[in-house]
């Protein structure tokens, strides 16, 4: 059956305005891989190092950490994934259904001025590899100081705009090629230079006890001590940013893109695989490291960039993940600010705004201050965005509770909500004054203004309709709801079911990708604990880098070899 000929109006909408039909929707293992992929990246190289240079204490970082990803973690499945699971919409969908075309015109700016920034900075952070092999000076001003470093700026950078500009699924598979292996040098890095930490300190190669952990890092690592030698953020401070890093996506919303599709709105804790592994592991493991590399080149951490970093902690190695880990992050965000420009200058094609939106943020990322800036930046962006969540919370959840109308502009048939409007740039000036006034520390603005603009909103939109009832509106509404569901189940009828490669060679392709992660482990672990004496784990530490570079490029190769078969099989199913 032609679904088109039945329901002509819906063809021709956009697949994202609709919601998700049932059939594409995915068990929490897909989640768990999503989210581990994402949240593994080059931004937790600086955010690693930053802690350092802000005076965190050790036991501050261990429970500070654990305690705000787990926050975060409920964000998203208390705050996030129930509206996404309820509507099947992604957020700019749903803010265009409550607040109208403007709001949403006004809103797809902002993304574009946030996901450049964030691109830029994985660009910048990219760039530091490569300028490290090539023995260019580390660039630790805010502006450029070395003509050759602006040009691999540019070569790192047309690279991400390549591949965004390719559109998402080249996004996606590379993510998900590079997750696995990112996680593992991460975690291999720290193992690899911790015994560096632990001779300066302690004098042996391994901490003997947890109290010799706990003093190697206070001494070496988190000292409680900033890179100016007054004293460092607390436990508080460090609760904050872990729970804030992310506000974007959990309590700013923009993570219902990827959560309404998720079968169950519990599904939300499957975010704990980023925020666990990605978070928790990388950052301590990217602290671990940046100090690590300190003690080898005789200097402090806020000398270094995540160049210098990751060649003395994993070698060759090292420059392949700097640039793997920024080009992951840079390409998605970059794609997600191509999204948001095509939007507003709807007349050009996606792939022309991208291009438009890449060249001005490789001109951004020619700037070190973005990456070396990047928790500050972090933090401001989500609350750029928190009203947004705040004022679609406000109406999802609260709404109906109290006697209000859910998606009354829309039954108004109104493209302007001065409620929406107003909340949001009230929810800004409020935000950003407590921020001005110092009231309290930075890192927790978000939740003052997320609980004001959901009582600035809700009290706006009383006044200007939502406190009306609109049964032939809503009736409407039912029957068109209706009619998307009988044209997505016969759209689902038409739909090919995928086909998993299972061929022998593919299984060997995959079997050797793990064996490889798997021996970087182990090559790893040997440095760790195989080395009583420092020349044991000079030398140990020589293979690691030597066996581990070979490891990347049979993973690498292998991955790719087994994914382009997959595909091949996909097309010709």
């Amino acid at each position: 059956m032609d679904a088109s000929k039945d329901f002509p109006q819906l063809e021709h909408l956009n697949e994202e305005q609709l919601p998700v039909p049932p059939w594409k929707l995915h068990d929490w293992t897909h989640f768990a891989g999503l989210y581990a992929a994402e949240h593994v990246a080059a931004t937790e190289f600086v955010i690693g190092a930053t802690f350092v240079a802000l005076g965190a204490r050790t036991m501050d970082i261990l429970v500070g950490l654990l305690i705000g990803n787990i926050l975060a973690v409920l964000s998203w499945t208390l705050i996030t994934s129930p509206i996404a699971v309820d509507t099947r919409l992604s957020l700019y969908t749903y803010l265009n259904k409550i607040a109208g075309d403007s709001m949403t015109q006004l809103y797809n700016w902002a993304n574009i001025v946030i996901f450049s920034v964030i691109s830029a900075a994985m660009i910048t952070v990219s760039a530091t590899a490569v300028r490290f092999a090539f023995d260019i000076p580390a660039q630790l001003n805010w502006y450029p100081t070395n003509l050759w470093f602006v040009l691999i700026v540019f070569c790192v950078g047309a690279v991400v705009v390549s591949i965004a500009i390719y559109g998402f699924n080249a996004v996606s598979e590379f993510s998900g090629v590079c997750a696995p292996w990112l996680f593992v040098m991460f975690t291999s890095g720290a193992m690899v230079l911790l015994p560096a930490l632990s001779l300066s300190v302690l004098g042996d190669t391994l901490p003997g006890s947890f109290a010799d952990l706990i003093t190697l890092g206070n001494e070496s690592i988190w000292t409680g001590v900033d890179s100016s030698g007054e004293p460092g953020i607390g436990l508080v401070e460090v609760i904050g940013f872990a729970w804030a890093a992310n506000t974007i996506t959990h309590f700013g919303l923009i993570d219902m893109a990827l959560l309404r599709f998720a079968k169950k709105k519990i599904y939300g804790l499957a975010t704990s695989t980023g925020m666990m592994f990605g978070h928790y592991v990388a950052w301590i493991a990217a602290g671990i490291m940046g100090a690590g590399a300190a003690v080898i080149l005789g200097k402090t951490i806020v000398e270094l960039d995540p160049g210098d970093v990751a060649y003395y902690a994993l070698g060759w190695s090292g420059f392949v993940i700097v640039i793997v880990a920024g080009w992951t992050t840079a390409i998605t965000n970059l794609y997600r600010a191509g999204l948001a420009a095509q939007a507003v200058f709807n007349r050009h094609s996606r792939r022309r705004t991208t291009l438009t939106v890449g060249l001005i943020t490789i001109g951004i990322a020619c700037f070190p201050f973005v990456f070396s800036q990047i928790l500050p930046l972090l933090t401001y962006a989500g609350l750029l965005v928190v009203p947004v969540g705040a004022i679609v919370f406000a109406e999802h959840q609260l709404f109906p509770r109290i006697g209000m109308t859910r998606y009354w502009l829309s039954y108004r048939q109104l493209s302007w909500s001065t409620p929406a409007v107003a909340a949001w740039a009230l929810g800004l000036v409020f935000g950003f004054g407590l921020n001005a006034l110092n009231v309290m520390s930075f890192f927790y603005l978000f939740l003052p203004t997320w609980v004001f603009t959901i009582l600035v909103y809700t009290f706006l939109a009383a006044r200007y309709g939502a406190r009306e009832r609109y049964p032939e509106a809503e009736r409407r509404e039912a029957v068109r709801n209706e009619k998307i569901a009988t044209f997505q189940r016969q759209k689902a009828d038409l739909t090919a079911v995928p086909v998993r490669d299972d061929s022998g060679l593919s299984k060997v392709l995959r079997i050797v990708s793990l064996l490889v992660l798997l021996i970087t482990l182990v090559l790893a672990g040997i440095v760790l604990f195989g080395s009583p004496t420092e020349g044991d784990y000079v030398a140990n530490r020589d293979i690691f880098y030597r066996y581990a570079f070979v490891c990347t490029l049979v993973y690498f190769i292998t991955a790719y070899w087994a994914l382009r078969r997959e595909k091949a099989l996909q097309t010709h199913a």
